[in-house]
Order: structure tokens, then sequence, then C-alpha cells
């Protein structure tokens, strides 16, 4: 751990509840790892204080903050800056001080494709992506999906009026050319396309770990050597996860995508090129268990 002294400067994540959160395990390992004066803590904030919650942050200089649910969106409002891929996203993970400033920007995007690019180094330009969910954390997989050049991102959910917002929310952004929505009853044509099946939804998260987006029969159209992600980290594999590589997929859990984003927060709030990203893994998998 860190030690604290009268100089040292001050990150931390916000949310409600925010006890579960795991950011503190890695960013604290990655800090002292590189024995920079900094604490990262935990700040458990309720919607309704959020706006004081952040000028107090401001009186007493907090140099940058993570942002988790519930307060994604609801933050941005409060911010002076917004960067172009936050606006795209719709959604703030991480901010950071800046000329007495508070600026937002959105570091999942990075997170999702950052094991895509570094072990499946491939083109994707011919490639179909079907994305399980339309909440919060499906966008910013939509948005990566779109950076890495996708042919195609379909996007499935059991609500046909949300999913008509979720494909009306990009409005005009080049974006919207490579989205379709689907709902749930599409899936059996869709599964045999697809060279990326990403599940953005909570099922199968601990303590259901039984539980899966997708039964066995769907599943066992997933074509062998399709990629399948699981954003849930807990538990290792997920339900989702062991199906897909039942069908001879190759699987991605969502850790790496926790640690790649925390990575590149870190990176913006200590302006700096390369933080321990072996650290921060190694972390969490101490912290879980995992090894």
């Amino acid at each position: 751990m860190t030690k604290v002294t009268g100089t040292t400067k001050l990150l931390g994540v916000i949310g409600h509840p925010v006890e579960h959160s795991l950011s503190p395990v890695m960013h604290n390992a990655a800090l002292a790892a590189l024995g920079v004066d900094y604490i990262y803590l935990p700040f458990p904030i309720e919607p309704e204080n959020l706006q004081i919650a952040i000028a107090g942050f401001a009186a007493i200089g907090v140099t940058g903050f993570s942002v988790t649910i519930p307060h994604k969106q609801a933050i941005m409002p409060l911010l002076s800056d917004i960067t172009p891929v936050a606006q795209a996203i719709g959604a703030v993970n991480t901010v950071t001080r800046q000329n007495q400033q508070w600026v937002g920007t959105n570091t999942d995007i990075e997170g999702f494709i950052a094991p895509l690019q570094t072990t499946y180094q491939q083109d994707w330009s011919q490639k179909v992506a079907v994305i399980l969910g339309n909440g919060g954390a499906a966008r910013a997989v939509v948005a990566g999906c779109y950076q890495l050049g996708f042919a195609e991102i379909h996007v499935v959910g059991r609500n046909e009026q949300k999913l008509i917002e979720f494909r009306d929310s990009w409005g005009s952004s080049p974006i919207a050319e490579k989205l379709q929505v689907h709902t749930w009853p599409t899936l059996a044509k869709l599964i045999p396309q697809a060279n990326l099946l990403v599940n953005t939804t909570p099922m199968g998260m601990y303590p259901k770990v039984d539980d899966s987006p997708l039964s066995a029969a769907e599943m066992s159209d997933l074509p062998s050597g399709a990629i399948a992600y699981d954003l849930i980290y807990i538990p290792q594999p997920t339900k989702f996860l062991q199906q897909a590589e039942k069908q001879g997929a190759i699987v991605i859990d969502g850790l790496e995508m926790l640690v790649q984003q925390g990575a590149a927060a870190l990176k913006i709030w200590l302006q700096q090129e390369t933080v321990p990203v072996d650290v921060m893994r190694q972390a969490l998998r101490q912290h879980l268990g995992l090894v």
C-alpha cells in the first residue's frame, strides 16, 4: 500500500453502491509499484448528493476519479468538458481535473478493444459482431466494434421499444450506418454469422452463476473459431463462456476489460504513457483467488 503523507494526492471511484468495486485493488497496486505519491479510495455517493460531492472534490483538490453505476450519465451535466468518445457513448467513466475544470471521458472502449487488438490481431472489416443487451455497457461495445472496423454490428435485446431508442440515440453518427437492432427471436439467424459474440447483460454474474443469456441450443450454432466475449468477470469462466468453449470458440472474460480501462484512466490522471498493467492484472487475480 502507498504510504500516505501530507502531500499525497487523491484519486478514487464514485458509485452507489461502491463497496464491491475492484478499482481500489488494482489502482493502489499500480500506484505502489510506480512509487508515486497518490492513493485511490472508494467514495459511496448517493445520486442526490452527486452535485455537492463533485464540488467538494474540487474544493479539496482531487486529481481525478472513476465513475460507476449509477452516475455515468448523471455526471455529464456537472462537467466542464466531455471528450468526443464519451459524447458518442453517452456516458463518462473517467474524470480528471484540468485547468480548474472537470473533464470527462470514457475508457471503456479502450478497455473492451484492448484484448481484441493485442491477442487476436486480424482484419475485422469483413467480420460480424453480435452484441447481447442494449444497456450502457453495450454502447461502449458498439463504439469499440465500430472503431475496430467491423462490417456489421448487430445488437439484440428483449424490449423492442428500448432497442429502437438505442438505435435512434446514435443519430446521424457514422456508427448508425453499421448498426442494426433485433429482438431476441432473431438470434437464431444471427449466431451462425457471428465472428464476435459479446454478452453485455448481467446474466450469469455472481451469485447467479448457472444463468446464461443463451440456451445450449442457441449457442450450438456459434461457428467454431468465433470469439465469445463476456463483460462479466465473476465467476471465471461464466456459463456463457463455458457454453461457447464447448463450441470451439475463443473466449475472453471481463477481467481484461476491467484492467485495460483502468490502465487507460491511470495514464490520463498521471499524465504518463505507460503504467504497470501486469501489476494491476495480478493484483486483481490474487484478490479474486484466481492464482
